[in-house]
């Protein structure tokens, strides 16, 4: 197995984990015990303001897209998209992840310390730069391999 296949398999079931946890969200606040706890641990905002399961679901079904868009990047899945527009979504993929990784480690170490923002240091913020750092990879080899 190569280090891109690797890379784009440990990537891509990594977002579709993350998705599938989405999924159980729209209708559970599972591992937490309520609803109020499950919008202040995971979202960092009061239970009258957390997202909606039609929101939370769309999120699901985007971090499944791109699980499978960057695994057929690496091509342990069949392509749906043509050469170059497979490897522009599967830098968007990357840019996007690292720039909430990024973003959520500045914004929560200077924000007042909350449930929320405990873990979006120590679990959030890294799995996204993780994960887009792998996507990135991805995004890099197929650029080397010749694809656009």
């Amino acid at each position: 197995m190569t280090l891109t296949k690797l890379a784009g398999g440990t990537a891509a079931l990594g977002l579709a984990a993350v998705g599938a946890l989405h999924a159980v969200w729209t209708f559970s606040p599972w591992p937490l015990a309520s609803r109020a706890d499950f919008a202040r641990t995971v979202v960092g905002v009061a239970e009258a303001d957390a997202p909606g399961p039609g929101l939370t679901a769309a999120v699901a079904a985007a971090l499944g897209t791109a699980g499978f868009l960057v695994a057929a990047q690496a091509g342990l899945a069949p392509r749906v998209l043509p050469t170059r527009l497979g490897t522009l979504a599967t830098w968007a993929i990357a840019g996007g992840l690292l720039l909430r990784g990024g973003a959520g480690l500045a914004t929560s170490a200077l924000a007042k310390p909350t449930d929320y923002t405990r873990w979006d240091l120590v679990a959030y913020s890294p799995l996204c730069l993780t994960l887009g750092a792998l996507t990135a990879y991805i995004a890099t080899s197929a650029t080397k391999q010749g694809q656009p």
